[in-house]
């Protein structure tokens, strides 16, 4: 059953594609996240352990949310590895297991530009009539800089 919310059929369905390409970067960011969970070595390994894990695991509710967000306007959120790819702009590295300060900088590289698309995503769904999404995507956001911010502390850059 077509929802009847407020918010055109057409205009949902470039809501759901922004939402998409959003859940796609979240996925691939948290795997990334993950694997330097998993392989980071060096003098910081236990902090860079416990910190990696405590970011992947708000990707992981963040993932949950932004799917939900697609299923309560009225569509099917892709699942699916292949899926996560096609749709996502974050780039994996296979087979590479770079040193700590090259993850964390990764990872602040891809956290600034889910910031960055964000920013630009939260004027589209104003665009289109949809103020709880931009409202969501606006708390995405924060969280996001708040990830990033305590991944610059990491670096100790500006």
């Amino acid at each position: 059953m077509e929802p009847n919310i407020g918010i055109s059929a057409q205009n949902r369905k470039k809501i759901v594609d922004i939402l998409v390409r959003l859940v796609s970067d979240e996925y691939l960011l948290y795997t990334k996240t993950r694997n330097y969970h998993w392989n980071v070595t060096g003098i910081q390994f236990n902090d860079l352990h416990k910190f990696f894990e405590s970011q992947y695991e708000e990707l992981d509710t963040a993932i949950d949310d932004i799917a939900e967000r697609i299923r309560e306007i009225g569509s099917k959120s892709v699942a699916t590895l292949g899926e996560f790819i096609k749709h996502g702009k974050i780039k994996e590295e296979p087979g590479r297991y770079p040193d700590a300060k090259t993850m964390l900088t990764n990872l602040l590289y891809d956290h600034e530009y889910v910031i960055r698309a964000l920013r630009a995503d939260v004027d589209a769904c104003t665009k289109y009539n949809d103020a709880g999404t931009a409202d969501f995507l606006t708390g995405l956001m924060e969280q996001h800089e708040k990830m990033a911010w305590m991944l610059r502390s990491f670096l100790d850059a500006r």
